[in-house]
């Protein structure tokens, strides 16, 4: 049988319209402390928080967790807008940051 990578758990997580800030960290903590790879956000024009920031302060926050939307919407980025702070996102998280696009 050949040698498999890890399975590794992330998690998904959605924004209530009254988080603050400190919660959100928390909430990063906590799932690095259960163990997870990754968090993720969804990219919406709903009562979210912003990906981008929100990955961010979900970095910065941690040391090992991975960070990404699932998808970011190309319908309203403009991909050298998107791509700028894609690249700032992985720099400021040291490498953890992890892109999806969709169409």
């Amino acid at each position: 049988m050949p040698d498999l990578p890890p399975f590794r758990f992330g998690i998904q997580c959605s924004s209530p319209p009254d988080i603050t800030a400190a919660r959100w960290r928390d909430l990063a903590r906590k799932v690095e402390d259960l163990g997870c790879y990754r968090l993720t956000v969804s990219d919406h024009l709903d009562d979210q928080l912003s990906p981008v920031a929100a990955l961010m302060a979900a970095a910065d926050a941690t040391s090992t967790l991975r960070v990404g939307a699932l998808v970011f919407c190309n319908d309203y980025r403009h991909p050298a807008v998107l791509a700028k702070e894609a690249a700032t996102l992985d720099i400021l998280s040291e490498g953890r940051f992890e892109l999806g696009l969709g169409a």
